[in-house]
Order: C-alpha cells, then sequence, then structure tokens
C-alpha cells in the first residue's frame, strides 16, 4: 500500500488572492483602525497617526527578519520588556570568614595555584605535585 506523504507543509495557502489568511488580517485591521482614526479626527491629525499604523500593518504582513515572521520578532519584544530578567553574575563582598579562609589556605603548603582555565589541566598538575612531594615519582 502506497501513502502520500504531504509537500511543503510549513508554507501558507494563498485564500485571498496573493494573500494569506494571516496577512489578510493585518492589511484588514490596519485598514480599519485607519478609517477610525481618519473619520474622527482632523485630516492633517489623522494623517500624522495613520502613518505608523500603515507601517507597522504593512511589517506584520510582509516583512521577514532573519526569515522569520516579523510578529515573532514583536512577540519577542514584548516578552523581554515584560518578563523578569535572570541575572547570571552579580559581584558581591564575602564575609570575612571566608577571607580568612581562603587566605589560610593559599599559606599552606598543599596549595596548588591555578595556572590554566582547563579544570583537567589544574588537576593532573596538582596531582603529580603530590606525587613528587610524598616521593612516588622515581
Amino acid at each position: 500500500m502506497r501513502f502520500e506523504v504531504p509537500q511543503f507543509i510549513e508554507i501558507e495557502d494563498k485564500i485571498f488572492g496573493p494573500l494569506t489568511l494571516k496577512q489578510f488580517i493585518y492589511l484588514a485591521g490596519t485598514a480599519g483602525v485607519s478609517f477610525v482614526i481618519y473619520t474622527t479626527l482632523p485630516f492633517f491629525l489623522a494623517i500624522i497617526l495613520i502613518a505608523p499604523f500603515i507601517v507597522f500593518g504593512l511589517a506584520l504582513a510582509f516583512y521577514k527578519h532573519n526569515n522569520r515572521p516579523f510578529i515573532t520578532l514583536v512577540e519577542s519584544w514584548f516578552n523581554f520588556t515584560i518578563k523578569g530578567k535572570l541575572y547570571i553574575w552579580k559581584k558581591r563582598q564575602k564575609p570575612i570568614e571566608e577571607r580568612v579562609e581562603e587566605e589560610a589556605i593559599m599559606q599552606s603548603p598543599l596549595y596548588v595555584p591555578k595556572l590554566s582555565d582547563s579544570k583537567l589541566k589544574d588537576l593532573s598538575w596538582s596531582l603529580d605535585v603530590e606525587e613528587r612531594q610524598r616521593g612516588d615519582v622515581l
């Protein structure tokens, strides 16, 4: 039995001429808001207020940023401004007890200074140092 696998499932269907349903809704909403502003306000004030709505509506309908619809960019911006931020690192002063302990550790004979950014290299170096201090290595 043969099955037909659908192709091009990411592409939206063109419903209103060359426009998809989302594009048509964005443009119709923009036209509706523009008409309400035009009928309620004086002409020059209406034109000044209508222009940003038209630009925003056209961007929603047709503009793609990094091959993604403009609405995802607007949604990401909105979530970023509304939601709380997570700060990973904040520098703070250590208590005196911890600083005294660190100084004591640094003065001990087995203190191994940090040589590189790799923890594995530091660990292998510290093991070599401990073996030589105990006399295990020839």
